[in-house]
């Protein structure tokens, strides 16, 4: 059970009594060691179990140096052992949250590596030890005619509506669909999964022990983000079958008037004081325009409106794609089909995981959900290793790059381990490692987590392509290289149209339209969030704005939460109704974002094909900095950076 303390913001856990003690045995023998350390320390209060640990690490490290601070068997031996002698009796931690300096230090033994300051209070509560600490006085309530219109009920809508709600602000939910969820909601195809741990994946103040995979699947992940709109009540606030068409600015009223379609197929208007989106950037199906697409006899789909009425068993399939959805689906559809045909515009670097289609094991569920702080500490080592670990990894050495596909020394071990994948895997099949290895840095395009895709093309009832389809006739396809391939079911594995708003009408000050002030598909936003002329209009999962290095959606989503509740926050303490950034902040802010991203490879990507970069080649998907940085820079909004207006005098 987990407790809020009512005047400060760390998260304190109740003890836990009627210990199952075969339980409790099962779970230390698959606990995660460094997670499982710190729960002691939390427990006993013995500190000194530091420094020991400390030197047994080290001296074990001189030997074999760790892999992403994985403990050595002879020390997580040791862990295991004091655990079964010191976990007796009620679990009563005698440490809670601890301060910022003895933090650091269990941070620093239960990953394995160095933590600098300044990852301290980003850490304790993206581990989920405190809630997001707010920087704005909070004098005063937000006074109940302040209303926020959120688009859209995915991850970042429902963050942001109970972020919202519990600052006690008004909101109301509009989402397009029938069912919350977002991606998860529309993503339905064979296999759909997050590449991204479960662990981590999730919301930092709403962590759950009881993730079935270390990587969820697509259904259970929409079942995670329902439990949540269920225990926070946002159901109530949600208007399903609700789109939202444009929103305009009154600048008499400082109020934005939003144009909604319902559900029965009414247009009405709405009236927000501020407007959050959180659409999302990959909305639009992007379905190739192929000559003789209508000619087509047999079933086509694209794997987000995937068609469950099509049964696979027995057909000969096409698949085209080989990204992050296209591996799913062929590694999970292989074996039902007569025949599977893939054919690939370009490969992808692709990585080996061991735990990407693993399940937890119970007694790991029973350590999360039951010892204390274990799954706090086993949290901040997931995101620990999947975040600004991998920030140096993108950025180019130019000498190194001159003379290599890979961008830099840290790129390239990436590569290695990417080509000893490949290898290792097609040893006996040198054909399929020469189509599957990509020519350009890894991280130009999205790096692919394999769920058994390599295993699968090396059926006999797979064959892969490279190239892409040339016509499509009424029994098969034919593909750019000319050879004809016999086909019932066509699946389009072709991703999203990258779209930041460009279904939507939004009106700010002075008539100037977002589509033209982000024309020619150059968006622009101050801090990926705000846009100068559009009043309280936040912009979520905005240009620059994802964690491409590393890290998770639901790291910046919940940042730019945080970073409008501070922004409204501002507003009612100070007794202004709108806020925007000057043209000169956000210019210089994004100047800023363009020079970073020059020393990359997202800029730089070589002959890597994809979304990461616009028509004019610029980046304007990744966000430069690291995840801590970016953190900090949302903390509350810089008075000096925005203009403020006041309601007019009556």
């Amino acid at each position: 059970m987990t407790l809020i303390t009512p005047d400060q913001p760390t998260y304190v856990l109740a003890p836990v009594t009627g210990i199952d003690r075969k339980a409790l045995d099962a779970a230390i023998d698959v606990a995660e060691p460094g997670a499982l350390l710190m729960a002691l320390i939390h427990h006993t209060g013995d500190i000194g179990l530091l420094d020991e640990f400390k030197a047994r690490l080290e001296q074990e490290q001189l030997r074999a140096p760790a892999i992403m601070g994985e403990y050595p068997a002879a020390v997580a031996a040791e862990v295991r052992e004091r655990a079964r002698h010191l976990l007796d009796g009620p679990l009563i931690p005698r440490i809670a949250v601890p301060d910022d300096t003895l933090f650091r230090r269990m941070a620093e033994l239960c990953v394995g590596d160095v933590v600098g300051d300044e990852y301290v209070p980003h850490l304790r509560e993206q581990g989920g030890f405190e809630a997001a600490r707010r920087v704005v006085a909070t004098t005063r309530e937000p006074p109940p005619e302040f209303t926020v219109a959120i688009i859209g009920g995915g991850m970042i809508g429902l963050n942001a509506a109970i972020k919202l709600g519990q600052a006690g602000f008004r909101y109301q939910v509009f989402e397009q669909r029938d069912d919350l969820g977002g991606t998860w909601s529309r993503n339905t195809y064979p296999g759909a999964a997050v590449d991204t741990p479960s662990h981590f994946y999730s919301y930092s103040f709403e962590l759950n022990p009881r993730w079935s995979k270390y990587y969820p699947t697509g259904p259970e992940y929409l079942s995670y983000l329902r439990h949540a709109a269920a225990k926070y009540d946002l159901y109530p606030h949600i208007a399903f079958s609700t789109k939202v068409l444009g929103c305009r600015w009154q600048e008499d009223d400082q109020i934005w008037e939003l144009t909604v379609r319902h559900q029965d197929g009414s247009l009405r208007t709405h009236r927000a004081n501020a407007v959050v989106t959180a659409t999302g950037v990959l909305n639009a199906a992007a379905v190739p325009d192929i000559d003789g697409m209508d000619t087509f006899e047999g079933e086509t789909m694209h794997t987000a409106e995937w068609r469950h009425d099509v049964d696979l068993t027995g057909k000969r399939v096409v698949v085209l794609g080989t990204g992050c959805t296209s591996v799913q689906v062929v590694a999970t559809v292989a074996e039902q089909v007569e025949s599977l045909d893939v054919v690939m515009r370009q490969p992808h670097w692709v990585i080996p995981e061991r735990k990407v289609a693993a399940d937890v094991p119970e007694g790991m569920r029973w350590a999360l959900e039951h010892i204390p702080y274990f799954h706090q500490w086993f949290r901040v080592k997931t995101y620990w290793w999947a975040a600004d670990k991998g920030y140096s990894i993108p950025r180019i050495d130019e000498e190194w790059y001159a003379t290599h596909v890979s961008a830099s020394p840290a790129n390239d071990a990436v590569m290695q381990v990417c080509l000893d994948y490949l290898d290792q895997s097609f040893a006996d099949r040198p054909e399929l490692k020469e189509m599957l290895t990509p020519d350009f840095p890894p991280f130009a395009k999205r790096i692919v987590k394999d769920p058994g895709f390599f295993e699968a093309v090396k059926r006999d009832n797979v064959s892969l392509h490279r190239g892409s389809l040339r016509q499509i006739r009424p029994d098969g396809v034919v593909t750019t290289e000319g050879r004809f391939i016999a086909a019932d079911v066509i699946i389009w594995a072709t991703g999203f149209k990258l779209e930041y708003l460009g279904f939507l009408d939004v009106v700010g000050r002075g008539g100037v339209r977002l589509a033209e002030e982000w024309a020619d598909e150059n968006p622009r936003a101050y801090l990926g969030i705000t846009v100068p002329g559009f009043p309280n209009f936040f912009v979520t999962a905005g240009p620059n704005a994802a964690p491409n290095h590393g890290g998770g959606h639901n790291v910046t989503s919940e940042e730019h939460v945080h970073y409008i509740v501070e922004s409204l926050q501002y507003l009612i303490e100070n007794g202004r109704t709108a806020m925007e950034p000057t043209r000169e902040a956000s210019d210089d802010y994004n100047r800023r974002v363009d020079e970073e991203l020059d020393k990359t490879v997202w800029k730089h990507g070589g002959t890597a094909t994809g979304y990461y970069r616009n028509k004019a080649g610029r980046a304007w998907v990744a966000c430069p900095w690291r995840l801590v940085d970016y953190w900090a820079m949302l903390r509350a909004p810089e008075p000096r950076d925005h203009v403020f207006t006041s309601a007019p005098e009556s």
